[in-house]
């Protein structure tokens, strides 16, 4: 598919489509509509209250789209250290998404420490619909903070929808479920009709603000 466009990707979002690549060095990517769909129900996030504790004790300086670039290469090399033999982000991946930044159609949640990029994730947002991407960490909970802080900045920008594509362990501790392609779609027709602001939360905002907004512990 090598006649993939950065406007064409998004147009796929909008029809609930997203592209992948077969692996790192793979020259082409291909569609993906799954059957079932993994989603994060805003309204029914689940902090973990040993994440919360964490949080509250501001381990890490929190970025928004600073280093794109280094977010994605952190999450292609994540997922060859962490559980799988290859990455799906391959080279064409990388410059398409990065393109969609350039554009403001993709957003990161950087964590920081010591001035060093440690963990973060990244994903494309339509009207109400982010649409989560990927996410790494070599530091301790980096990647579930930057998840936590995804969450709270789209509740406070109105957004509907936090899409995680499929569902892993990781993602289901934090209410993650799965729902068919019909109920997907309907959700984000509903999710592109609204207006939202996902610069609505002040980038320092602290760890108090975060945590407000994450009301369900366990």
């Amino acid at each position: 598919m090598s006649n993939i466009t950065a406007e064409l990707i998004i147009h796929a979002y909008t029809q609930g489509i997203f592209p992948m690549a077969e692996n790192a060095a793979s020259n082409d990517v291909y569609w993906v509509d799954p059957e079932l769909r993994g989603i994060i129900p805003l309204d029914n996030f689940h902090l973990p209250r040993k994440l919360a504790r964490k949080i509250n004790q501001k381990p890490f300086d929190i970025r928004i789209d600073t280093s794109f670039l280094k977010v994605i290469e952190g999450c292609a090399a994540s997922a060859q250290t962490h559980g799988r033999q290859e990455t799906w982000i391959n080279d064409q991946i990388i410059s398409l998404y990065a393109q969609l930044f350039d554009n403001g159609y993709v957003h990161t949640v950087e964590c920081w420490q010591d001035n060093q990029l440690v963990g973060g994730l990244y994903g494309v947002s339509i009207g109400g619909a982010f649409c989560g991407e990927s996410m790494f960490h070599t530091v301790t909970d980096a990647s579930k903070i930057a998840l936590a802080y995804l969450v709270a900045r789209l509740k406070a920008g109105g957004y509907r929808l936090l899409d995680t594509q499929f569902i892993t362990p990781h993602l289901s501790q934090f209410g993650a479920i799965e729902i068919n392609r019909q109920d997907y779609k309907l959700r984000l027709k509903k999710a592109l009709e609204r207006k939202v602001d996902f610069y609505s939360l002040a980038i320092d905002s602290e760890p108090e603000i975060i945590l407000q907004s994450l009301t369900q512990t366990s």
